[in-house]
């Protein structure tokens, strides 16, 4: 039977990963290790100035009191024997289309089990009621996952639609589209008087083409989105060489 490890960024008690761990529990083995808290835009970074309190729960679930990537880390090379064989991240509250997967801990949970050598997939229910049909999209997806070969350091982004699941229209390969630059942050004042400023949401649509995350998600399918790791603007570097050359 496979071996799965899920994680999370909302946290270790959040709805979606235990309606993913209730969805996979028939057709695999599996371990969660989440963060003890809400990790939401934790993105990729890990915890290097202390070391990480690894918890059992009653439910069998394990805390970290760190990031989804510290949690992908210490399930994959902790304290256990055996490695998984897939890395699963979600069910997020909340979709990661477009730009969102630069800071999604949902994605970096993935992404750092993809880093360790392990086939991973992020999973986000886009809206917040129907996390019974993502985790019927990702049992869908892991019992065909022997079948998928990606190339080295990818991965899989999931958006589900929340719909239930007689209302998918099916499955779409997607890109990532993207947003407009974010509002301005909204100015509070503490108990004390102290200006803060919470984070503005996100920015409206600005690329969401028939063949994005946005638009198949919009027309009620579920979007798969594969992702690389490879950042590097591939086609801009003879015009960086020949800049740098007229420097010269």
């Amino acid at each position: 039977m496979r071996r799965l490890l899920l994680s999370n960024d909302d946290g270790v008690h959040a709805p979606g990963l235990r309606a993913l761990h209730d969805a996979l529990l028939p057709h695999a083995r599996l371990r969660v290790v989440a963060p003890d808290r809400d990790k939401s835009g934790a993105s990729n970074s890990l915890t290097l100035s202390r070391p990480l309190a690894l918890s059992s729960l009653d439910n069998g679930f394990y805390s970290v009191d760190g990031t989804p990537a510290d949690c992908v880390y210490l399930g994959v090379n902790g304290v256990w024997d055996e490695r998984p064989d897939l890395v699963i991240s979600g069910i997020n509250h909340g979709g990661n289309l477009g730009d969102d997967v630069l800071y999604s801990g949902t994605v970096a949970a993935a992404m750092e089990g993809r880093n360790l050598g392990m086939a991973a997939i992020a999973m986000s229910l886009v809206g917040s009621h129907h996390f019974e049909t993502a985790g019927r999209v990702a049992a869908s997806l892991v019992g065909a996952a022997d079948q998928l070969s990606l190339p080295p350091r990818s991965l899989l982004n999931v958006n589900v639609p929340d719909l239930p699941w007689s209302e998918i229209q099916g499955f779409r390969v997607t890109r990532l589209g993207y947003r407009g630059p974010a509002a301005r942050p909204l100015e509070v004042r503490d108990p004390r008087g102290r200006l803060r400023y919470w984070i503005a949401a996100v920015g409206e649509n600005a690329d969401d083409g028939p063949d994005t995350d946005f638009a198949a998600v919009e027309a009620g399918f579920v979007s798969i989105t594969p992702l690389q790791t490879d950042l590097t603007r591939h086609a801009a570097r003879d015009d960086v060489q020949g800049w740098l050359d007229a420097l010269t």
